[in-house]
Formats: structure tokens, C-alpha cells, sequence
């Protein structure tokens, strides 16, 4: 079961990360954009916030979205985040940065294509995402949605992608639906409002397609079993981050790029 964050536990880490900032609310609440009553109502937990005010809050206070929501998260992990950003490492670093109106996009993009198809439930949904996004990286060296993925038993599963869902669903752009398929449970997503295309690239789109046209059609297990046979998963420990630089030792089937090409073979 995944960590549910309260609007208690959010604004005591916004609290606790602003003193350590040593901000006033004044002060924080200036820099977010948003007036000081609001930023009080927000650290009483008195007062929700969604993903894109969280982001900006990362950005002045210096958190990533996953560890913020983590349930292990404390001081000790801002620290460990500013000591990332500081590091003058020339390599690339596949740290991903969540991108939260792409992830919207993508989302509504998958669901315009296969929301009406029974087998895409939750489990499935996952899978689309996932394989979308380790495929663009594999295929370009950059981040899709900067989504982080955990191995869990039914396969990748992307963080905080719930309070995303939650966000699209108040903002009434998808719909939440409780069925069952083939005597299970199952938890389905309506698109209510077009994708923006214009924040997808030609690449990005193409990459999604070949994974809607080439999965969209399997089980839930179908596809989970499929998952657990990627080189990213299967080396990854239970319950961990999935390293995108795995994405570099997949074999075929799942590799998706020619690696004889880039070598000039």
C-alpha cells in the first residue's frame, strides 16, 4: 500500500522547512506568490495544496517532490538535496524532476486512446507510463515526465502519481470510475477534456504510440509479467527506485534502441 500524505503532514514540513530556511511567512509567502493568512492556513493543515503550488514550494524551500511526500522524509533529506544540486559532476545524472503539466498531458493523451478498451485499469495505465518513459530515455538520453518509479510486486509503479490523478479530478479534466473486470476490481480514468498536443514532441508522441499500439491490448497481468522481465525492474531491490540508467542494459525485446547504429557499425 502506498504512503498517504494529510494536509497536517504537509504543512508541518513546510513549517519545519521554512524555519530552517530561516524565512518569515512573510517571507515564503512572497516568494510562492500566495498571501501570508493562506500560507498560515496551509502550515495548520487547514488549508490543501495542489501539485503545482507543491512544486513551487520545492522550489524556494529546495525539496523534490518524491522525498517531500516519502513517509521517511525529515531535515536530513533537504540536506542530501541541496548537496545533489551543488555537485559539479560532469557526467549525466538521471535524477529525475517531475514534469507536472507533460504528465497531465500524457496521461489524457493514453486515456483519449485507450480509456475505452476494459483491460486499461490502474495496473495497466502504470505500464503505459512506464514503458513510455523508459523507452524515450533509453532512446534520447532525456526525461519524459521526470516521473520516479518503485519496484513493487505487480511491477513499476510511478510516485505521487496519485496526487496528480487527484488534481486532474478536482480540475475535472478525467473522471474517476469503480468496475470490475473479469470478476476483479478495477479502477478506471475518463479523459473529460483533450490532451494539448503542443506540449508533446513529435519524438515524445511517437515513443507513446508504440507502446499504446504494441500493449494497450494485454491483461493486467499480461503486461505486469512482461514488466518483470526488463532489465530495470529485474535489478532493481523491492520497493526501491528504478535507476533510468538501467534503461542502457536492456536486451531485445525491450531494448528499443540500435546501439551497432550509434557506434557507426
Amino acid at each position: 500500500m502506498l504512503f498517504q500524505i494529510s494536509q497536517d503532514q504537509i504543512g508541518h514540513r513546510i513549517s519545519e522547512l521554512r524555519k530552517r530556511k530561516q524565512f518569515s511567512q512573510e517571507d515564503l509567502a512572497k516568494m510562492v506568490g500566495i498571501s501570508r493568512p493562506s500560507l498560515t492556513q496551509i502550515e495548520l493543515g487547514k488549508r490543501s495544496l495542489n501539485i503545482m503550488e507543491l512544486q513551487k514550494f520545492g522550489q524556494v524551500l529546495g525539496f523534490s517532490l518524491d522525498d517531500f511526500m516519502s513517509e521517511k522524509f525529515s531535515l536530513d533529506t533537504l540536506d542530501y538535496y541541496e548537496e545533489k544540486k551543488q555537485d559539479n559532476v560532469t557526467e549525466r545524472i538521471s535524477v529525475p524532476s517531475l514534469k507536472v503539466s507533460k504528465m497531465k498531458n500524457i496521461l489524457l493523451y493514453i486515456l483519449e486512446h485507450c480509456a475505452g478498451k476494459p483491460n486499461v485499469g490502474e495496473t495497466v495505465l502504470y505500464k503505459l507510463l512506464y514503458f513510455s518513459d523508459f523507452n524515450y530515455y533509453e532512446l534520447y538520453e532525456e526525461q519524459l515526465t521526470g516521473a520516479t518509479y518503485r519496484k513493487l510486486p505487480f511491477g513499476p509503479v510511478p510516485q505521487n502519481l496519485d496526487i496528480i490523478i487527484h488534481d486532474m479530478i478536482e480540475s475535472e479534466t478525467i473522471q474517476r470510475l469503480k468496475t470490475e473486470y473479469h470478476g476483479y476490481p478495477q479502477t478506471r480514468y475518463i479523459p473529460l477534456v483533450k490532451a494539448d498536443l503542443t506540449e508533446l514532441k513529435a519524438s515524445e508522441k511517437e515513443v507513446i504510440d508504440r507502446v499504446i499500439e504494441q500493449m494497450s491490448d494485454w491483461s493486467a497481468s499480461a503486461v505486469s509479467n512482461y514488466s518483470h522481465k526488463d532489465i530495470p525492474w529485474m535489478v532493481s531491490k523491492d520497493g526501491e527506485e528504478i535507476d533510468y540508467e538501467l534503461a542502457f542494459y536492456r536486451e531485445p525485446p525491450f531494448s528499443v534502441r540500435n546501439y551497432e547504429e550509434d557506434n557507426g557499425l
